[in-house]
């Protein structure tokens, strides 16, 4: 290697699932050439065997498919990865958004959508993720919040975890990110639609976006507080957003 000459680096992989063929060649072509390594699937179950041969860094999901469809792919996923998963549809409606989203996804688009959008929602999640394998743990981070202890829960920002009494509790990429975003400031109200902007890089553009926000929150009470319809961690503000809670001793170290 040449002196000063930089480092390659590893191309982020990512599956494409879609039982349009156009669709996938499209898609392979547009990523490729922004940098990310591509492999394809036109069903579910084909998509479930790419996906343990290949680990992708992020799965792009069609939800009307063969076999399998998107619903059933993402559940059986999030059983054992955390892997940033994207859904498109050729459905709009706000319901079966939230039952995507409910399943654990990072994003969804509807069909017909632009590739550019797309391309621009991958990298700002695998921006935000870091790049390398999204199923393996821990992965390296820049510093965030460094060690949160709120009581017996403990929020380790720099491996992206978080324990209970010494137990995994197993989060998505977005669902920490939402929980780093709301205790960088605790106490602090943060607006649902800054939440929007801030973890899915787009503004509202109609109520129903906000939706987004408050399916995530609710998943995360599910996973974090031990009675979710009396949150103790993660308060509503009526008409604002969200803003985390001090329980007891709640302590920041830089390091883990």
């Amino acid at each position: 290697m040449i002196e000063g000459e930089a480092l390659p680096t590893q191309q982020p992989t990512v599956l494409v699932v879609d039982d349009e063929p156009a669709v996938r060649r499209v898609l392979t072509m547009r990523l490729e050439v922004a940098g990310y390594r591509v492999v394809t699937a036109e069903d579910g179950e084909q998509a479930i065997e790419v996906f343990n041969k290949e680990q992708p860094d992020l799965v792009v999901l069609d939800v009307m498919m063969p076999k399998l469809d998107g619903f059933a792919v993402c559940r059986r996923l999030r059983a054992e990865s955390a892997v940033p998963i994207i859904f498109l549809s050729a459905l709009d409606a706000i319901a079966e958004k939230v039952a995507g989203l409910d399943l654990g996804a990072d994003d969804y688009l509807s069909k017909p959508f632009s590739p550019k959008e797309l391309e621009t929602r991958i990298n700002r999640i695998l921006g935000r993720v870091g790049r390398g394998n999204a199923s393996q743990d821990p992965r390296e981070q820049l510093p965030g919040l460094g060690v949160l202890r709120l009581g017996d829960l403990v929020v380790d920002s720099n491996r992206r975890q978080v324990t209970r009494a010494g137990e995994r509790i197993a989060l998505t990429y977005t669902e920490f990110s939402l929980l780093e975003l709301l205790f960088r400031e605790p106490g602090c109200v943060v607006p649902r639609a800054e939440i929007l902007e801030q973890l899915w890089g787009y503004p509202p553009r109609r109520a129903a976006d906000l939706r987004v926000v408050d399916v995530y929150v609710a998943r995360l009470r599910g996973k974090l507080e031990p009675d979710p319809r009396n949150p103790e961690l993660i308060l509503t503000v009526r008409g604002t957003g969200y803003a985390s809670q001090r329980v007891g001793e709640i302590s920041v170290a830089a390091g883990a």
